[in-house]
């Protein structure tokens, strides 16, 4: 390789790496404003006389419009539309009912699902569907959310690696190899991956960390006790603390033996005080809340809340069969569901002075009144004949649809004094969806054109009615959109003005005449470093020209080296600065220490099973 030596332009660009790499990895700046800018700071650099521009002028803003951007815009809009229909939220509660209560059960079909979700989506969109997910296994299971979410999380990473579209450095990967083909000669320049050509990898690494966890997650995973971080926790201790209402849901069955055979919920609730009829299943029909005129029957379901204890022995002398988990309420009695929440009568409410069986507010409302709290006195049963003051608060058990619903039509009379975060599913739009992705891969298939195949999934997930255009604008992450296309620029002019050359060349020099197989490793371990101080985009920006220009001078594959770039920037399990990470080291409980611990060995395994597969494969 011809000996290079430093210019002016190579100095100006050394120095703008320089910065980049202190803003990033001291956060002086947010990483989107940072990279903004560095792009500021580049066209500058194309207006200083004398000097031969850093880029070119019309490749500056190129970013905006690259294949990366429009498919990383696309797969959030794609990945948006699943969820909008239900079909990830099934997919959790399909989980529940298979999960069992052991760790080495619950951990392969939790992780496994999210590396498989993040394969086709955002990871810390996957990673953020099943938090709550997570976090009612924990309780039902009786094990800690701490031995749950590292593996979790750590899985949402390793599953980005599964797919071309799973992660934003492999969808930003083949703009990059494009983008330094155009300075090699023809015999040098590199192909392009395929949506599944990482695949192997990608399944290797999710394999590798999942025995991991299973075989070692005793040692190095903490076990703490359940962190106050949750809304849902939150909310539960409130309740229990102010109204002595636990909010437990407890599933019976009606025997045949039972005295209480043909009476209403209403009855039964006047039979047994200390407990509420939240839910009845008969004829195949589930009624949440059920009507007070409702009959229970044999094998009748209902679902009551209340003292287990109480509920148990209540069961006991009246030959109802108590359930150790929920199963036909297992989905509408969930906390992403319904819960209990406060509605308070104003007092300019038409309702003044109506008696709660007038209001029946089961049927009108779908709301289950738990107690009334007026002033200092809580009435805990007998409802019916109560009438509603000015000022009373209702402590109800709905679902979070009805609520919503209550807070639109009868603002005027109550006012909800609980958040009520009501998403909507639009569940009748499943197959669009569906097809929508389906068609997406298809086409890519076809065309081999990433960003055109994406994006035509992602607008007939508007067409389709499965999301609006408001909802998908929602959908997209604009600081990751920026920050992509800000650093694409920067990528070029480190190829066009020779540094990335220069810099293989002095690494070369330090190294010294080493295998190929090592300057991989070295390629891999710098990935590694930068994507733990700055943003794997900015990683994987700076590093992959520098990979393609080392292998070049040593004879070895510059795609590989460069693939090898994209998927080390994925191993960012040592330090909690990966987004996945952050999201669970709150809920977890987790300290710094406890990633270096599990981090640590999964660093190493990370290295070792990607190096070995990438070279299988390739």
């Amino acid at each position: 390789m011809e000996t290079l030596t430093l210019s002016v332009e190579m100095i100006l660009m050394l120095g703008l790496l320089a910065l980049t790499v202190v803003l990033f990895a001291f956060e002086v700046l947010r990483v989107d404003v940072a990279a903004i800018c560095i792009m500021v700071l580049l066209g500058i650099g194309t207006l200083i006389p004398g000097i031969n521009p850093l880029i070119d002028p019309d490749q500056l803003f190129s970013g905006f419009s690259s294949n990366a951007v429009i498919s990383v815009i696309a797969v959030m809009i794609i990945g948006a539309g699943l969820d909008k229909t239900g079909l990830m939220g099934q997919l959790a509660q399909l989980i529940l009912r298979r999960g069992g209560k052991t760790e080495g059960r619950i951990i392969p079909l939790v992780s496994g699902t999210v590396a498989f979700i993040s394969s086709f989506m955002q990871n810390i969109g996957a990673a953020a569907l099943f938090l709550p997910v997570v976090s009612r296994i924990s309780a039902r299971a009786d094990i800690p959310m701490s031995r749950l979410l590292m593996p979790m999380g750590f899985c949402a990473i390793l599953g980005g690696t599964a797919t071309m579209i799973g992660s934003s450095p492999l969808i930003l990967l083949n703009d990059l190899l494009l983008s330094a083909n155009e300075y090699l000669p023809e015999q040098d320049r590199m192909d392009t991956f395929g949506l599944f050509s990482v695949t192997p990898i990608g399944l290797a690494l999710v394999l590798a960390g999942i025995v991991y966890f299973v075989l070692a997650g005793r040692f190095v995973l903490p076990r703490r006790a359940e962190t106050d971080t949750s809304k849902t926790s939150r909310a539960s201790d409130y309740f229990e603390s102010v109204y002595g209402i636990k909010g437990e849901l407890i599933e019976v069955r009606v025997t045949d033996d039972s005295p209480l055979v043909g009476k209403t919920v209403s009855q039964l609730e006047d039979v047994h005080n200390s407990a509420n009829v939240v839910a009845l299943y008969s004829g195949d029909v589930v009624k949440v809340p059920p009507d007070g005129e409702e009959m229970v029957w044999v094998n009748t379901r209902v679902g009551l809340m209340g003292d287990r204890d109480q509920i148990v022995a209540w069961c006991d002398s009246n030959d109802f069969e108590v359930k150790d988990e929920l199963d036909r309420f297992s989905d509408v009695l969930n906390a992403q569901h319904g819960g209990v929440a406060e509605i308070v009568v104003p007092p300019g409410s038409s309702l003044i002075g109506t008696s709660i069986s007038d209001i029946k507010p089961r049927r009108n409302f779908g709301t289950n009144i738990l107690q009334i709290y007026r002033t200092e006195q809580i009435i805990r049963d007998h409802f019916g004949d109560e009438k509603l003051r000015a000022g009373d608060t209702l402590v109800v058990h709905a679902s979070w649809k009805n609520l919503a619903k209550l807070q639109r039509t009868h603002a005027q009379d109550l006012v909800l004094a609980t958040d009520v975060n009501y998403e909507d599913l639009r569940t009748n739009k499943i197959r669009p969806a569906l097809v929508c992705f389906a068609s997406a891969l298809v086409l890519f298939f076809i065309t081999d054109s990433l960003a055109i195949s994406l994006l035509t999934g992602a607008v007939g997930m508007i067409l389709s009615g499965v999301l609006t255009i408001d909802e998908a604008y929602d959908a997209v992450s604009w600081q990751t959109v920026f920050l992509l296309a800000s650093l694409i620029p920067l990528g070029i002019a480190v190829d066009g003005t020779g540094t990335a050359a220069w810099i293989a060349q002095e690494i070369l020099i330090v190294v010294g005449d080493v295998p190929n197989w090592v300057m991989q490793v070295v390629v891999a371990v710098l990935a590694t470093f930068f994507t733990l101080v700055m943003s794997n985009i900015g990683a994987t920006v700076l590093l992959v020209p520098l990979a393609v220009n080392l292998a070049l001078a040593i004879g070895a594959d510059p795609a590989v080296f460069a693939l090898t770039v994209a998927i080390s920037t994925s191993n960012s399990f040592l330090i909690p600065t990966h987004q996945v990470n952050a999201l669970v080291m709150g809920p977890g409980g987790y300290q710094v220490a406890d990633f270096m611990r599990a981090g640590g060995i999964m660093t190493m395994l990370f290295l070792a099973v990607s190096l070995v597969m990438i070279n299988l494969v390739f």
